[in-house]
């Protein structure tokens, strides 16, 4: 009985990895647009889900804390971020998202051409498909993040 090869691990890894690579592309040259690192940008990404802390910030964009200081006092400076401390630790700092900050990241996420085209190349079904077997895999993370 002949069909459809099934596609292993490894191939599914593959594919991942050139798919975020082309995104991250897209992402950087975006970012950049709007006079911006893509370590900046992606935590903007991040904060865009809402507040975060700085060491869960740092463990999401894999940086060491000093490095996401530096970040954060850069993307602050710019009125893209704000620092607050958490309700529930005052010894914690919890970054925030300003509306400035909102309107930079909606506005890269919109300048990510290649990406929007191949997501536009999905039909509202594959999307949703795309998007429910994504969050399944990655729920871990996401929850995480």
């Amino acid at each position: 009985m002949t069909g459809t090869p099934r596609i292993d691990t490894a191939q599914l890894m593959e594919l991942l990895s050139v798919s975020l690579a082309a995104y991250y592309g897209d992402f950087t040259v975006a970012a950049a647009s709007e006079s911006l690192t893509a370590s900046q940008g992606k935590t903007l990404n991040v904060l865009r889900r809402g507040p975060a802390s700085m060491s869960v910030l740092a463990t999401t964009l894999t940086c060491d804390a000093s490095n996401m200081t530096g970040i954060v006092d850069r993307l602050e400076k710019r009125g893209l971020v704000r620092r607050e401390p958490s309700p529930s630790d005052r010894r914690v700092k919890n970054v925030i998202l300003t509306a400035e900050g909102e309107r930079v990241i909606d506005v890269i996420r919109g300048k990510m051409h290649a990406t929007l085209a191949g997501l536009n190349r999905l039909s509202a079904q594959e999307r949703d498909t795309l998007y429910a077997l994504l969050e399944r895999a990655f729920t871990a993370q996401l929850a995480a993040a």
